[in-house]
C-alpha cells in the first residue's frame, strides 16, 4: 500500500462572509454563467478559464475560499445548467448505448447487481482456500485470489529470494498440488476467479486450467479474470520479472490462448488502481490506464488477432477514492472515452467490444492506521462512489488493512458493507441516478477533456512503451504524489484522525499474523514434491518449453505442458528468464 492518504478538503477560513451573503453571491455568479452559453467550450464542455477566473472571483467576494478536487480541479460553489455540456444528449444517452457514458446495460443494478468479489489470500493453498469457502458462505458472489510476492516474482517459496515473504500478502502457489488445493471443492464452472497476478499470469492461468482439466470442466465453461497488465508494473508496482518486450510477447501469448481455448475468460484487467495507489490524479488514472489498454490492442493486432474480439474480453481495474463526485465522474468519463479510442484507433463497432467492464477496488491508500474504525465510513463512501459509477464487481477493503492482513471478522463487514449498499441504500433501484446532476456532468466533461488532452500528450511521445521508457509516466505520478503530500503535511488536506481530530492512542497491534510455520512447511513439501515427480518428463518439458521461447510460436502450451509435468514455477520462469533476461530499470544496478 501507498502511504500517501486522500482527505476531504480545506476547511472555510475565519472571517468568512455571514451564510446569507455567501449564497446571494454565489447564486449571482451562477446567473453571470447561465447569461453567458457561449463561453462553453464545445470539445470539452468545460468554460474557459476567463469564466473559471470571474466565478473563482466572485467566490472569493463572497468569502468563500477556493475548493479543488483530489486531482486538483477547481470546484465552483454552485452548479446550474450552464455547466453543463452542451452536447450531453449525445455525450450521455440512455444507458446501455454507446459510449456507455452511463453504463454498460440497460438496466444495470436492477437487472444485475455487480459481483461481490472480495480479495483474499495468505499463507498456504489450503487456508486460503478455507477463507474463500466462508465468504461464499456469507454471500460473496466471486473470488479474488491475492498470490505472495515470490509467486509473483517467479520464485518457488524455498527459493533463497522467497525467505521471509511465504504467504505473508498474499497466498504461495508453486505447484500444480497447489492449485488443487486453493480450488477444492469449488466449482470452477459456476464461480468467477479474478487473479491478480501479472508478470507471472500465464502459468498461473496455465494452473487454473490444468485443474479444471483434470477435474472434466470444459475449458469453455471457464470463466474468471488474470490481471496480466504488466506495463503498469514498470510504472508503479515493480513486480515485473522480463523486458518488456518479451512480456508484451506473453501477454498477447494470453489473449491468443483465451480466445481460441478460454473464451469466456478476460485475458487481461488492463489496471489504474495501482497508479491511483502510487500517487496519481484521477484523471492520469483514466489516461494512463486507457493508454495501456490501447498498447495491448496494438500489440494484438500486431499479432494478427482481431481487436475486436480481443476487445470483447479485455476488462479494467480501478481505484475508488474518497471525493464522491469526481470518482463517480470518472467511472462515467472512462466510459465513454474508452468506446470513443476504441473506434478512432480500431474501427471498433461491435457495441459490446466497445463496453469498458471493469473491477473497482476500495482504496488502501486512504486507510488509515490511526482510528481504524473510520477506515469504516471510508470504504463505505468509496463503495458508494464506485456504484453510482457503474461498477461491474467491488472489492471493499477491510477496515484493519492499514495494519495487516485482514481478520475474518473485519472481511466480514467489507462483505457485509457491499451487501448494504445493494439492498438497503436504494442506489440500485435506477440506473445511473446521478445522470443530470450538474456538478457530476460538468466533472465528466472535464475528466474526459483532461484525460484525452494527457493522452495526447503519450501519442506524442510514441505512445505508452516509449512514455514508460523514457520515465515520463512514472515522473507525472512521482510528482502528483509529492504534491498531494506537502498539501497533508501542511494540513490543506484534512484525514480524520490524522491531521485533524487526532486523539492520542497508539494504532493497535494487527488482529490477524501469518502463520509462521508455513514457510518451512511449503520447503519440505516442494522438496518430497520434485523427489517424486518424473524427472526426465519434467526436464523434457521444460527443454521443450526453452527451446519455444527461442521461436516465435505461443508459449501457454509448453507452459501448460510443464506444469501438468510437475515442473514448478520457478523452475519455468528459471527457464523463461535464461532466454528472455530480466529487466533492470535505467540506472540501477544490477
Amino acid at each position: 500500500m501507498s502511504a500517501r492518504r486522500r482527505p476531504a478538503r480545506r476547511a472555510a477560513r475565519a472571517g468568512a462572509a455571514p451564510a446569507r451573503g455567501r449564497v446571494a453571491a454565489a447564486r449571482a455568479a451562477a446567473k453571470r454563467r447561465t447569461a453567458a452559453p457561449g463561453a462553453r467550450s464545445a470539445a470539452s464542455g468545460a468554460r474557459p478559464r476567463a469564466a473559471r477566473r470571474a466565478a473563482a472571483s466572485g467566490a472569493a467576494a463572497a468569502g468563500l475560499p477556493p475548493r479543488l478536487t483530489p486531482s486538483w480541479i477547481p470546484v465552483e460553489p454552485v452548479y446550474t445548467s450552464a455547466d453543463l455540456p452542451r452536447d450531453l444528449a449525445r455525450r450521455a444517452p440512455l444507458p446501455g448505448e454507446p459510449p456507455y457514458t452511463r453504463g454498460i446495460h440497460p438496466g444495470m443494478y436492477r437487472a444485475r447487481l455487480w459481483t461481490m468479489r472480495q480479495y483474499a489470500g495468505f499463507g498456504d493453498a489450503a487456508q486460503t482456500n478455507a477463507r474463500f469457502r466462508y465468504l461464499l458462505g456469507q454471500g460473496q458472489t466471486g473470488l479474488s485470489v491475492a498470490f505472495d510476492l515470490p509467486t509473483q516474482m517467479g520464485y518457488d517459496s524455498d527459493h533463497a529470494l522467497a525467505r521471509g515473504e511465504v504467504g505473508r500478502v498474499g497466498v504461495a502457489i508453486s505447484c500444480l498440488a497447489d492449485m488443487e488445493a486453493l480450488l477444492a471443492d469449488l466449482p470452477l464452472d459456476r464461480v468467477t476467479t479474478s487473479m491478480t497476478i501479472n508478470a507471472t499470469a500465464a502459468l498461473l492461468l496455465a494452473f487454473y486450467v490444468a485443474v479444471a482439466d483434470a477435474r472434466g470442466v470444459p475449458r469453455a465453461r471457464l470463466g474468471g479474470t488474470v490481471q496480466n497488465d504488466v506495463l503498469k508494473e514498470y510504472v508503479a508496482r515493480g513486480t515485473y520479472i522480463y523486458p518488456p518486450g518479451p512480456s508484451l510477447r506473453l501477454i498477447t501469448d494470453v489473449m491468443e490462448f483465451t480466445a481460441a481455448e478460454v473464451p469466456q475468460w478476460n485475458s487481461i484487467s488492463v489496471s489504474g488502481y495501482h497508479m491511483r495507489e502510487a500517487g496519481a490524479t484521477a484523471v492520469q488514472e483514466i489516461a494512463f490506464t486507457l493508454a495501456d489498454g490501447l498498447a495491448y490492442l496494438e500489440a494484438a493486432r500486431a499479432r494478427g488477432l482481431d481487436p475486436t474480439r480481443v476487445a470483447r474480453r479485455i476488462s479494467f481495474f480501478f481505484n475508488a477514492h474518497n471525493h464522491l463526485f469526481e470518482e463517480a465522474a470518472k467511472f462515467r468519463a472512462a466510459r465513454a472515452l474508452w468506446a470513443e479510442l476504441l473506434g478512432e484507433r480500431f474501427g471498433v463497432r461491435d457495441p459490446e467490444a466497445l463496453k469498458l467492464r471493469f473491477h473497482t477496488q476500495t482504496a488502501g491508500s486512504m486507510l488509515t492506521a490511526q482510528q481504524p474504525l473510520v477506515n469504516v465510513v471510508r470504504v463505505a463512501l468509496q463503495g458508494l462512489a464506485a456504484v453510482l459509477g457503474g461498477t461491474q464487481s467491488l472489492h471493499t477493503n477491510a477496515y484493519d488493512e492499514a495494519l495487516g492482513l485482514p481478520s475474518e471478522a473485519s472481511a466480514l463487514l467489507a462483505l457485509r458493507t457491499q451487501q448494504v449498499l445493494a439492498h438497503e441504500s436504494g442506489v440500485t433501484d435506477t440506473a445511473d441516478p446521478l445522470a443530470g446532476s450538474y456538478v457530476v456532468e460538468a466533472l465528466t466533461a472535464e475528466l474526459h477533456a483532461r484525460a484525452r488532452d494527457l493522452i495526447a500528450r503519450v501519442d506524442g511521445m510514441g505512445g505508452m512503451l516509449e512514455a514508460i521508457a523514457s520515465g515520463w509516466v512514472q515522473q507525472q505520478i512521482h510528482e502528483a504524489a509529492y504534491r498531494w503530500q506537502r498539501e497533508v503535511e501542511r494540513g490543506e488536506r484534512a484525514i480524520v484522525g490524522v491531521n485533524r481530530f487526532a486523539g492520542e492512542e497508539a494504532p493497535v497491534a494487527p488482529p490477524f499474523r501469518p502463520d509462521p510455520s508455513v514457510e518451512a512447511a511449503r520447503a519440505a513439501f516442494l522438496a518430497a514434491w520434485r523427489a517424486e515427480r518424473d524427472a526426465r518428463a519434467a526436464a523434457g518439458a521444460l527443454a521443450r518449453l526453452e527451446a519455444a521461447a527461442r521461436g516465435t510460436g505461443n508459449l501457454m502450451p509448453p507452459i501448460l505442458e510443464a506444469l501438468k509435468a510437475r515442473c514448478t514455477l520457478g523452475e519455468v520462469c528459471d527457464a523463461l528468464r535464461g532466454v528472455f533476461g530480466v529487466y533492470e530499470p535505467a540506472g540501477r544496478k544490477p
